[in-house]
């Protein structure tokens, strides 16, 4: 890794700025690399992998190792078929020493705007660093800002409240009542998790019932059915998905979880991905997880639920999602939608923004590491043919 980027005011000789030390950054450095472009990662801790680090302990990865390494270096066979956090987060620091990567760590950059000669980007960054590149890579922001709804009455609750990116392990719960808001993956596994922790009571919080999936049936990962489908029309692969969903997943109505309305892939095209059962399905059909109504508001201590019911958790836990965190950034470019989101990702580049690129941005059905994997080899490919005769080539 090194200290700080050898600039130089030489158009020819700009590299290209990746920002962000993830898996995603990481990926598009080693692809760009591989292509003889210099790439320069730019991430704001002292570590890559940084919120992976931040994971709570139990996290394993939904998606299988052989599907979810990165391009260049697979995942060693000793990780299992579901990579632990620490394994991921040992993977990735191998993966920027073994390919070399230039990875410059302790430097955030607060805004990406045109360059002043009209090549390139002019990135500001803390310290007052003003860095210019022949393209930038943003693989940052996905998961920014922790999202907390605005509840009434929340400032009067007397217990402990947490947002599930403070969740670590079920150790400081046993013997509590917990309640977990929220029931996407990260609140469906912190549940089973507080269960097998010794938490006296745990419930759930459940607005919409989700999709629940088996993560692997007869050795067959759900994976693997999410990428044979992906490409399929959005009401075929619903109407597959009903009969399996039968046969596979218990009716939970009586325990609160009816299933749901929607298809599953109609719901994933709007942004929420099936729940991977890591162990839900059993704690909520033993009545170990009891599922209650979504959270409304707070009052008097207690917490008030839709359907008028009042609790008295001693823990709160909202599992509730994070804001995107892309508008100080680029929001100035015309490059987000309504959500903060990229108009555009991958190897396609704004209109009015040409060698601005986005990666890490969707919650693909067919896990996300392999998407940002497949989107470094696109992205690194539409940078040489665009912008490689104006970037820093490697020696």
């Amino acid at each position: 890794m090194a200290d700080s980027p050898d600039l130089t005011d030489s158009p020819a000789r700009r590299p290209v700025y990746v920002i962000g030390g993830g898996p995603g950054g990481l990926a598009a450095a080693y692809a760009l690399r591989a292509r003889g472009v210099r790439a320069v990662v730019l991430e704001r801790s002292d570590q890559v992998g940084a919120s992976w680090r931040r994971h709570y302990d139990r996290l394993r990865l939904h998606t299988t190792r052989r599907l979810s390494s990165l391009p260049g270096l697979p995942m060693p066979r000793r990780f299992g078929r579901w990579p632990a956090r620490d394994d991921v987060v040992r993977y990735l620091e191998k993966y920027a020493e073994h390919h070399r990567l230039e990875v410059v760590t302790g430097v955030e950059v607060h805004r990406v705007e045109p360059a002043p000669d009209g090549d390139g980007w002019l990135l500001r960054a803390s310290g007052g660093r003003e860095l210019t590149g022949a393209a930038v890579v943003v693989a940052t922001g996905y998961n920014h800002t922790p999202r907390v709804p605005d509840w009434p009455g929340r400032d009067s609750y007397t217990g402990t409240f947490l947002h599930a990116c403070e969740y670590r392990s079920a150790a400081p719960h046993a013997g509590r009542d917990v309640l977990v808001v929220g029931v996407g993956n990260t609140g469906a596994e912190i549940a089973v998790d507080l269960v097998e922790g010794g938490a006296a009571r745990v419930r759930l919080a459940v607005r919409t019932p989700p999709h629940l999936v088996r993560r692997s049936t007869a050795g067959w990962a759900a994976q693997y059915t999410a990428v044979l489908v992906r490409r399929l029309p959005v009401r075929l692969v619903d109407r597959l998905a009903r009969p399996l969903a039968r046969v596979s997943v218990p009716d939970l109505s009586a325990r609160g979880l009816p299933r749901p309305d929607t298809g599953l892939y109609s719901r994933v095209r709007q942004g929420a991905v099936p729940v991977q059962d890591v162990g839900l399905i059993d704690a909520v059909r033993r009545g170990r997880v009891e599922v209650v109504a979504a959270v409304e508001g707070f009052e008097g201590g207690k917490v008030v639920l839709a359907d008028g019911d009042r609790v008295a958790p001693d823990t709160v836990i909202a599992a509730t999602g994070y804001e995107r965190g892309l508008t100080g950034l680029v929001g100035h470019l015309g490059v987000l939608d309504a959500r903060g989101r990229p108009v555009v990702r991958g190897a396609r580049t704004p209109k009015d923004a040409p060698g601005l690129y986005f990666t890490g941005f969707t919650n693909p059905i067919s896990g996300m590491l392999r998407e940002l994997a497949r989107d470094a080899v696109r992205i690194a490919r539409a940078v040489d043919r665009r912008q490689g005769s104006r970037a820093a080539r490697l020696p």
